[in-house]
């Protein structure tokens, strides 16, 4: 059992939270917010309920007002704090001075290089990433991404401890910008955005395609399986036609552009590539959430 702290007691730190406080790890979490802090530990007996998990877990989580107090005795330390690298760097240089010279540190960011984040620190082979997504409590995968100077060993360690917490980690060997997850995720993005603003169909036709056809295999069937699957020299021959017609501009749509800069910002106005009611909106993160629910208690019971 590791003593987890967690810097932040937001969507994300709440969920990286509730994650190590179910698997029976002690974990501390620190927030300038009181208010976040305050309610941490409902919010997390709440969400254990709304799962069907043991929600007297949430005794596990030990709200902190002081990061030192956070701290002290971590074998591994998570940030989960704003998307700001001036500010990560500061707190990073804290962590070094005040947590155990043996203790882990990972950033949770999703943008920033993480070799940007770590760089000023004596101790970076302890430094790495480790990516999760939201909501952490759902969806399985953690990326840990090492830097030039993170151990592999202690990389290794951090693996494991996902794996033991239910994870599923994923190495990533080379830090570069979006990691694997995230590039992945943004080239499906790229194209689906150039065929709308090229004609080829509307954004509900895109989104309609991915959902009722390749998108129904990929919770069993990765892109790569499904080469093989297919056959090395099938996909060799279908990309010699199909590779340069894809969308390949380095810079972000000019459709896009003009969504953003006419307001049209998606649900947060009620207008993105599609026009979102209030109910429509509503309906579709619960379906999101109701989905991602099932998967968990899927896969939990396949684990049994």
């Amino acid at each position: 059992m590791e003593n987890i702290s967690i810097i932040g007691a937001g969507l994300m730190g709440q969920g990286i939270a509730q994650v190590f406080a179910l698997a029976g790890h002690r974990v501390k979490v620190f927030d300038v917010n009181h208010d976040a802090l305050a309610s941490l530990v409902t919010r997390t007996e709440r969400n254990l309920l709304d799962l069907a998990l043991d929600s007297s877990a949430a005794a596990n989580i030990t709200p902190a007002t002081e990061i030192a107090e956070a701290v002290n005795d971590a074998d591994v330390v998570f940030e989960a704090g704003p998307e700001d690298l001036t500010w990560k760097q500061t707190l990073f240089a804290q962590l070094e001075r005040l947590a155990p010279a043996n203790a882990i540190l990972a950033s949770n960011t999703s943008a920033i290089p993480i070799t940007r984040i770590m760089e000023r620190l004596e101790t970076g082979h302890r430094a790495m990433g480790t990516h999760w997504w939201n909501p952490p409590f759902l969806v399985p995968l953690v990326e840990v991404i090492k830097t030039p100077n993170t151990s592999h060993t202690i990389a290794g360690q951090m693996f494991d401890l996902l794996t033991r917490a239910g994870k599923t980690p994923a190495m990533v060997e080379k830090d570069i910008p979006g990691f694997i997850g995230n590039r992945l995720q943004h080239a499906l993005w790229r194209e689906a955005i150039a065929l709308v603003a090229n004609g080829v169909c509307d954004a509900e036709t895109v989104d309609t395609v991915v959902k009722a056809s390749f998108g129904r295999r990929l919770p069993v069937l990765g892109p790569l399986e499904n080469a093989d699957l297919v056959g090395t020299d099938l996909t060799l021959a279908i990309h010699k036609v199909l590779l340069p017609a894809i969308d390949c501009e380095p810079a972000p749509s000019p459709y896009l552009d003009m969504l953003v800069n006419s307001g049209r910002l998606g649900m947060k106005t009620g207008h993105g590539f599609r026009q979102w009611t209030a109910d429509q909106q509503a309906e579709l993160r619960s379906s999101v959430f109701q989905h991602l629910k099932a998967m968990d208690a899927a896969g939990r019971r396949e684990d049994k």
